[in-house]
Order: C-alpha cells, then structure tokens, then sequence
C-alpha cells in the first residue's frame, strides 16, 4: 500500500458520516481533537450508553493488513474493523470513525481516551491484560517468516535465528518484539520497524535476514508486492522459555469497562454460532484454521493450550 491510501480524504470517506479525528504516533494529533472523554473506573455500561447516545465508535488501527488498513478506496476494512462493526451495530452504535496509530501507541492511545476500542487484531497476552480489557479472541494465527527469495540463512522459525545470529525483523510494540527480547537476541540484531511496509522494505532491502509476522498478514501484505524476490516460510507455533505462544487476536478497551466487554463477548458469540464471524473474515484470508474458542481469560493468565 503506499503512502496516498493514507490520505485525509481516504480516512473521510472511510468513516461512516464521521470525519478524521486524529493520528497516534510518529505525528501530532490532527487540529479539530480537542477533549478527551474518558471513564472513570465502573463496570462499562456508561461507556457503551454513551457510544450509543452519540451513535457512533472511534475505531483505533494500526494499518496492518489484513487485521485493519484503509484500502485503495481509503476505507477503513480488514478483519478487525469489519468485525467490530458488525458487534457495535448489534449493540446499537451504526457509525465508526477510524482512528490511525502506530502499534506501540494503540495501548497509550486507547489509555489517554483518544479513542474507544482497539480495533488492529491485537495479540491478547498477560502483559497487555495488566494494561487494558480484552474481549475474547476472534481468531487464532500461527506465526511465519518473511524471507529473501530462496531462505539463504535456513531459517525457519526463532529456534533457527538465534543459531544462525540472524537478524530479525519485528515491528515497534509486537509481540514479537518481545520474543526477540525474551530469547536473548541483541538488539543490534533486533530491527525494529514502524510498521507491516517498512518490514518488507527492510528485508527485500538487507536491513534484516526476516521478518516475523503472523502468516496472514504476511500473505497479505506480500500479494500487494509482486515480483518482490521475497517468500514466506512454514507457519510455526513460537516458543519462548519452554511455554508455546498462542496468537489469539481480540478488541481492546479500557481498564474497568468489564461491561461493554461481556456485552461485546456475547454478539461475538452468537456471530461465531452463526458462521458470521468467519463470513466476514473469508475476503482477508482466513480460514475455519483460524477460529477459535479460547477465551480472554485463558489467554491473559497463561493457561491457553
């Protein structure tokens, strides 16, 4: 995708009768963000009358396909928002209004109230439980690298990188960042990168030997590259310190909005009952492979598995 998708127009068009409130990260707030509402503690039930008193949720994403990225047609899309829109029209709120940010700023975006929800397929894991509430997760998604044509190195998952002291490629605030940290890597062999594009750069480029995303956004990202000299490798569960690391996505709120989340839990439900949720997310890749009935709580405690 490059840098014209990202215009103020295409974040116009792709609000629903909202316009651009603001952009997190690498970047001032845009004129016209002003005040910040945010709750103070409570179960959340005064978070949820308040987006359906206004009608409408700001959506905080990242521009990572294919979880959420404003298309060719500047509309905001991916399997995070298209989701969350289905549930907040389920529970009474019509309109959106995307929200951009880098990925590291989402939690502190979400935080400082600038916007409601986190809508960028964000990995629940117990550090990011103590920080914010996650719904349950929608989807499940192993992990893969983003190689230089013909995998010179042999790498095939974190095992393989460390052996090689390859360089790995991660983006600002991932989960993968993380692993990398956990598993000792330096960080003049962690190459952190602002975003899903400028990995693939770095890579094609030689700024590092791969790139570690989940295998749908590298799928993703890679069909808008063709002839790029790149491949992707075997999918893989990672593991850190002994323990598998599950990739369960779900929507972020803030700490204390408990009640917005079961309301949001229990459309969500019913969408996956119904085959909706995977109707929805068929377009950006996924599959009945990436559904998944593990729960928040597993997931923020450590016991998925």
């Amino acid at each position: 995708m490059n840098n014209s998708s990202l215009s103020r127009r295409g974040f116009i068009r792709g609000a629903t009768g909202v316009g651009l409130g603001l952009a997190v990260g690498g970047g001032a707030l845009a004129s016209g963000c002003t005040s910040i509402s945010v709750a103070a503690g409570g179960d959340g039930g005064d978070l949820l009358d308040r987006l359906r008193a206004s009608g409408t949720v700001r959506m905080g994403f990242a521009n990572e396909r294919p979880f959420g990225f404003i298309n060719a047609e500047g509309n905001l899309t991916g399997e995070a928002p298209e989701i969350g829109k289905a549930v907040f029209q389920r529970l009474g709120v019509d309109s959106f209004e995307p929200k951009l940010a880098d990925f590291s700023s989402l939690i502190p975006g979400l935080k400082a109230g600038l916007f409601d929800v986190i809508a960028a397929g964000m990995y629940i894991t117990p550090d990011r439980c103590a920080e914010i509430e996650f719904t349950n997760p929608d989807y499940n998604a192993p992990a893969a690298l983003l190689l230089r044509q013909g995998n010179p190195l042999g790498l095939s998952d974190l095992d393989t990188i460390v052996k090689q002291q390859a360089r790995i490629g991660v983006l600002t605030g991932s989960v993968e960042q993380g692993y990398a940290a956990d598993l000792g890597i330096p960080a003049g062999r962690t190459v952190v990168f602002p975003d899903q594009s400028s990995g693939i750069d770095g890579v094609r480029a030689g700024r590092a030997d791969c790139l570690m995303l989940t295998r749908l956004s590298l799928v993703s990202a890679l069909g808008e590259r063709p002839g790029a000299g790149l491949e992707i490798g075997e999918t893989f569960i990672p593991t850190v310190n002994g323990e598998e690391q599950y990739g369960a996505g779900g929507f972020g709120f803030r700490k204390g909005e408990t009640g917005i989340v079961d309301a949001f839990n229990n459309e969500l439900a019913a969408m996956k009952d119904s085959g909706e949720v995977l109707k929805l997310v068929k377009p950006f890749g996924f599959s009945q492979d990436e559904m998944t009935d593990l729960t928040a709580q597993q997931l923020c405690t450590g016991t998925a598995g």
